[in-house]
């Protein structure tokens, strides 16, 4: 798992970092708190630890960015412990708020709740296979970094394909999967579908990845 720190005293931000790769978990933080949000969501972390009193702009508005784009766990680390600073950050979308001076074990022990409670319930939303993302809850995809968006049909159409990895499925099996229904589905629509992922898929850097088998179906 890993974990994002944003935190502008270097001190602080060392002693986190060596604390959470004790125990096994993976570090990245930046200096660029102009950006800190998007930097935060570009590492792809599994968790946000966020300061308060930033640079440029407070870690409460650091929150609100955050959650304008991502669900990703986010503990409010701060010297700043009143009960309003508590509120505020958990109405803003934190999952937690923790003060300074912190115990180390309680920390951690909070880390790994939320955790488990994050990706425990959406590992089995989740497929993966030759780099490729398929988050089923969000609907999008991803790889190096790079980020889409699925329609209804690009999402399972290649549900389909990624359950059966490495497997070639008929055009037609597709088709009854995405439209149950008795009435006639003009291929073309399918072939639409097809195109659009296949551009999708192109965009994030995956160009080759949904393969076709003349006259039998498609794999990945």
């Amino acid at each position: 798992m890993k974990i994002f720190i944003i935190e502008d005293e270097y001190a602080i931000r060392m002693e986190l970092g060596q604390l959470l790769l004790k125990y096994g978990y993976e570090c990245e933080s930046s200096e660029n708190f102009q950006n800190i949000g998007n930097e935060a969501l570009n590492s792809g972390a599994d968790l946000i630890l966020l300061d308060i009193n930033l640079p440029y702009q407070d870690g409460f508005q650091v929150c609100r960015d955050i959650r304008k784009q991502s669900n990703v766990p986010i503990i409010i680390l701060s010297s700043r412990n009143t009960d309003f600073d508590e509120l505020m950050g958990l109405n803003i979308g934190a999952d937690d708020y923790i003060s300074k001076p912190y115990n180390a074990q309680v920390l951690l022990a909070r880390i790994q709740k939320i955790l488990s409670r994050t990706y425990e319930v959406q590992s089995n939303a989740v497929l993966l296979h030759k780099g490729l993302t398929l988050n089923l809850l969000k609907a999008t995809i991803s790889y190096s970094g790079q980020e889409k968006e699925l329609s209804k049909n690009e999402l399972g159409i290649l549900r389909i394909l990624m359950v059966n990895k490495g497997n070639i499925i008929p055009r037609d099996a597709i088709i009854d999967e995405l439209w149950q229904s008795e009435e006639f589905i003009d291929e073309n629509t399918l072939n639409v579908n097809i195109v659009r992922l296949r551009k999708k898929l192109a965009e994030i850097g995956l160009p080759d990845y949904l393969i076709t088998k003349r006259g039998m179906g498609y794999f990945v």
